[in-house]
């Protein structure tokens, strides 16, 4: 059990670390290239932020245990609102007046819903895998076409200035760059054979490690990312990590774990953990769109709520592994 722990906890720590490299190095390698900020926040960022998710569910899946990809990914996807958003606006209430965000959130709601239509038979099919990349790689295109045509909106302006604190020479961010995913492959590599473990070892499915430990470990990127760009007062950016993260989450963390390896889904993982990413994301459409005023905000007492939302589900699941 020690070296299973040790072997989770290490995973975790290089995965972590080498996707931090990977953003780093993919982002000043596009700056230098000319790419403009608001597609690197999109694009770059977004896929950086995912690329944990990305790794982990592949592998699990080539190894036969998808279930670790899918409870990874909205596992991920429930962190990513009620956790970190919580955190994030109980810090500073963080004001939504990119139209790029307020263009997506509702996306985010419909692409959410989609996954659910798709898990309503309990079967994650290559088909409907494929649906999802394909989705994906359409939204990809939009994204690339509005990000060079639009490069002054609010989120391009946090985006532009995150990243020119960060900047390094091309030589060195192309390093970095291949480095960091090395890191990803083998940081993911050591931490699935973990958490399979695990989950054999604590006689529950590898959905619910997926849901907790993969998807608390694999969102530590955004959490910090996150808690720092509040503090800047970059609230678009804050609020950027996690709508691009929950996208890449849906569509290309679940397709890429479906398309290799189609995977039964657990009725109580519909009714439960479905039902509480569709309804977290419903609330943050609501509250970030911001109907009847000119822009969202997600206040200090909104944030509040969406934290007590998070301790309450991994109750729930706590609860679920006790009496396994």
């Amino acid at each position: 059990m020690i070296l299973t722990i040790l072997a989770v906890i290490a995973g975790l720590v290089i995965l972590v670390w080498g996707a931090d490299r990977f953003v780093d190095g993919a982002a000043s390698a596009a700056r230098s290239f000319g790419m403009p900020s608001l597609l690197i926040g999109m694009v770059i960022l977004g896929f950086g932020t995912s690329a944990p998710e990305m790794v982990v569910s592949a592998l699990a899946a080539v190894d036969g245990n998808a279930g670790i990809g899918l409870g990874n990914a909205y596992g991920s996807n429930i962190a990513n609102i009620a956790l970190i958003l919580g955190m994030t606006a109980m810090i500073s209430p963080i004001k939504v007046s990119s139209t790029v965000l307020r263009r997506e959130l509702p996306i985010l709601t419909l692409v959410t819903v989609l996954s659910v239509f798709f898990l309503s038979d309990l079967y994650l099919s290559r088909q409907n895998a494929v649906i999802l990349l394909v989705i994906f790689f359409i939204l990809m295109a939009w994204a690339i076409i509005q990000g060079m045509n639009q490069d002054s909106d609010s989120l391009a302006k946090e985006v532009e200035k995150e990243r020119s604190e960060k900047f390094m020479p091309l030589t060195r961010a192309i390093f970095w760059l291949v480095a960091g995913l090395v890191l990803l492959v083998a940081g993911s590599r050591i931490f699935v054979w973990g958490a399979v473990a695990m989950a054999r070892l604590l006689g529950v499915s590898d959905l619910i490690i997926g849901l907790t430990v993969a998807a608390l470990g694999t969102s530590l990127p955004e959490l910090a990312s996150s808690i720092l760009a509040a503090k800047k007062g970059e609230h678009e950016l804050a609020l950027g990590n996690v709508i691009g993260s929950n996208l890449f989450n849906t569509l290309a963390v679940v397709g890429i774990s479906g398309a290799i390896h189609p995977v039964a889904v657990e009725a109580e993982t519909l009714y439960r953990d479905m039902t509480v990413m569709v309804v977290l994301t419903l609330s943050l459409f609501i509250i970030g769109y911001g109907f009847r005023k000119e822009q969202g905000c997600i206040s200090r007492f909104d944030g509040a709520m969406l934290f007590l939302a998070y301790l309450s589900y991994t109750a729930w699941l706590a609860i679920k592994v006790l009496k396994a």
